[in-house]
């Protein structure tokens, strides 16, 4: 209510029922009892989150009319577009939006900017410009609206916003098709607030009436409100659901060498060999590389530089990172032996490795390595903790030393510098004494970050029970050896 006591056109998001409301109320109604943790085996990338879902509302109305910190306007570079939602948000701020838009001097495709409020309910608007699309330039209209959702929700992390109404960034005016931008939308929500879900209390999702129904049929697939919707959505996941930021992954962007460089790919192998081949190795990216078999037999020497070793290895590091975020991953992913969960008692990300999910003689370990390293990359940038569950592992499941050796000789040096603890849960006794020959006579430097922890209870002293993911088959392990665990259990210091 103003104070002449008419009611207020705006709307306060708090009154505004979340996306698991009218879920539950459903469950309720129907009588129906939700699936239980230990009947799924196989988790989709986006499990199942109620601290996400809590923060997450679908509203059909204007976005203008939203009481939230900040609401997101789509223009054009000039930050001048007619646009539906454009058009409202100018009219409720009132004019001096226009002359304060002005001061900046447009704004770039994918990228945000930031005014005040004005007249509105929201104390602020960020505006962003949508991509163009043509079908011939999707990967470049796909990592556009990425970076305008990415960047919007950066923006409101830095200014430590609590709420953000999103408009549908791509307006029909930009020929964007509706559900193609909904699953690039939704994910990279999704992975944001799987990261900094701590930094923002609500997120809605402001839609027409058209765009209402695509947003409730894919809501689901990246914000399931249950295990059983879970499991319902995961055949309806795209193939291509980006990385771990929810960024889509480019193949095209790597570097392709040819096997004869110079040579025309149709000529024949008799014309290459008669050709005058002197002009091999003083192409420009030949002469960036150096004499590789000299630097290599100095290293064998021992007379190449420290900081040559480390631009070599950084180098060959840098072609791992290239071929991974190019090679189709997904069957390794499916097998869910790593992912990432919540943070531990220190705010370090938790990753998780489940020793059980790993068929070493049935999978390509070296595609196994690539997925490492594409999940990894962005992750090791900051500090992180490691935990494997080795509960329940066979033979076919436990990973050689040579490829351990392997995977810790090519990752780049963040990976060691930032990696705090690895936790190593339900270890058996043989497991104890290959690790510890392992990282005493084959890696240095991590045996002392290395934790054997024998039951649950142990790990959630380090780790709340609500920031980590626990496969079922751990969990009824651990019951059965330990007993159940008990959330009066009290904490302790860090393991």
């Amino acid at each position: 209510m103003d104070p002449l006591g008419a009611p207020s056109q705006f709307v306060d998001v708090d009154s505004l029922p979340g996306w698991s409301d009218a879920y539950e109320a459903k469950q309720l109604d129907c009588h129906q009892s939700p699936v239980e943790k230990a009947q799924v085996d196989v988790r989709s990338p986006f499990p199942y989150r109620k601290d996400i879902n809590e923060k997450i509302i679908l509203w059909k109305g204007d976005v203008a009319l939203l009481n939230c910190t900040a609401i997101v306007n789509t223009s054009n570079e000039t930050l001048t577009d007619k646009n539906p939602v454009s058009e409202s948000i100018f009219m409720h701020a009132g004019p001096d939006l226009k002359d304060e838009l002005q001061k900046l001097k447009g704004c770039r495709t994918g990228e945000a900017k930031l005014t005040k409020g004005f007249n509105l309910a929201a104390r602020f608007i960020i505006h962003t410009v949508g991509p163009k699309y043509k079908s011939r330039y999707r990967t470049a209209a796909e990592s556009s609206l990425y970076s305008c959702y990415r960047n919007v929700l950066q923006l409101a992390k830095e200014q430590a916003m609590c709420s953000v109404g999103f408009c549908v960034i791509n307006t029909l005016k930009r020929c964007y098709p509706l559900e193609d931008a909904t699953h690039i939308a939704l994910r990279t929500v999704r992975r944001f607030l799987e990261v900094h879900g701590e930094t923002l209390e609500k997120v809605v999702f402001a839609v027409s009436e058209l765009e209402e129904v695509t947003y409730q049929k894919l809501l689901p697939l990246y914000f399931p409100r249950s295990l059983e919707e879970e499991i319902q959505s995961l055949p309806y996941l795209p193939a291509d659901i980006g990385n771990a930021e929810g960024e889509p992954v480019v193949p095209e962007r790597q570097i392709r060498i040819t096997e004869k460089p110079g040579v025309p790919d149709d000529a024949s192998d008799e014309e290459g060999l008669e050709a005058d081949l002197s002009f091999i190795g003083s192409h420009a990216f030949a002469r960036m590389e150096g004499d590789i078999d000299k630097q290599r037999r100095l290293i064998l020497q021992g007379q190449l530089s420290e900081a040559a070793l480390q631009k070599q290895h950084q180098r060959n590091y840098n072609r791992w990172l290239c071929q991974a975020r190019a090679e189709d991953l997904s069957d390794i992913a499916s097998l869910k032996a790593l992912y990432q969960t919540g943070v531990d008692n220190c705010g370090r990300t938790v990753m998780v490795v489940v020793g059980r999910n790993i068929p070493v003689t049935l999978i390509d370990m070296e595609k196994a390595l690539l997925y490492f390293i594409h999940v990894m990359d962005h992750i090791a940038v900051k500090e992180y903790v490691l935990v494997y569950f080795h509960t329940l592992t066979n033979y076919y499941n436990q990973l050689d030393s040579n490829f351990l050796k392997k995977l810790y000789d090519v990752v780049d040096a963040k990976y060691k510098r930032n990696l705090k603890a690895l936790y190593f849960v339900h270890p058996t006794f043989r497991s104890k004494v290959s690790a510890w020959f392992f990282t005493t006579f084959t890696v240095s430097g991590l045996k002392d970050k290395i934790h054997y922890v024998e039951s649950l209870q142990q790990l959630f002293t380090a780790i709340p029970p609500e920031q980590i993911d626990l496969p079922p088959f751990v969990l009824e392990y651990d019951a059965r050896e330990n007993g159940p665990y008990y959330s009066s259990y009290p904490p302790s210091p860090d393991l």
